[in-house]
């Protein structure tokens, strides 16, 4: 889920940065602080939104710098356990896909996708159904829902996991489809009461 975040901190103004306003410096600081990192706590930190610093920071001796107090908003996205997204594929392995889900790809393993027996091709960019005959390949719309999520500190890139075995969720043509069916069996079903 995306979040716009408010947080407060303190930034240190080197003198290079003197010939910047004071909003424009401290933005330039926090995006080194702040975009592209993950945390548990705020999730993957995108882009850093509308940053108001005290114009009167403090200098400490020895130290050429000024040091302001910094309210700022963050662009974040924090995936939940039990969400519903929706993503394209973007890499197929032998152990299942990868899903582009806002800022990170999620894994949806071969065993998360269906319960008909799966064939990969990696070379392809292709799993298929053996009874179906239904595929997934790169570039393919999936809504799936989030079952595990794993975010450390810093720069990894945490991990998303997604199943699509439950009703109405996998290639949103495969749910077109059943979709389809269902409201043409529930006609038929409709009509023999008639």
């Amino acid at each position: 889920m995306f979040n716009i975040v408010e947080l407060q901190d303190v930034v240190r103004i080197d003198p290079e940065h003197f010939d910047k306003s004071v909003n424009e410096a401290a933005k330039l600081i926090l995006k080194g602080k702040y975009e592209s990192i993950i945390s548990p706590e705020l999730g993957y930190s995108i882009l850093i939104l509308d940053v108001k610093a005290d114009l009167d920071g403090k200098v400490v001796p020895g130290d050429g710098a000024t040091y302001h107090n910094v309210v700022f908003k963050i662009l974040t996205y924090l995936p939940k356990v039990q969400e519903i997204i929706e993503g394209d594929v973007v890499e197929i392995t032998d152990f299942g896909a990868f899903i582009r889900v806002g800022p990170t790809d999620a894994l949806l393993h071969l065993s998360q996708i269906t319960d008909d027996y799966l064939s990969s091709d990696v070379r392809q960019g292709v799993l298929t159904a053996n009874e179906s005959g239904r595929t997934i390949k790169v570039g393919t719309k999936i809504r799936a829902r989030i079952t595990a999520v794993s975010l450390g500190r810093g720069a990894s890139m945490g991990k998303v996991g997604v199943t699509c075995r439950q009703p109405f969720l996998g290639a949103l043509d495969w749910i077109e489809e059943d979709i389809s069916k269902t409201l043409k069996s529930n006609q038929s079903k409709d009509t023999n009461k008639e």
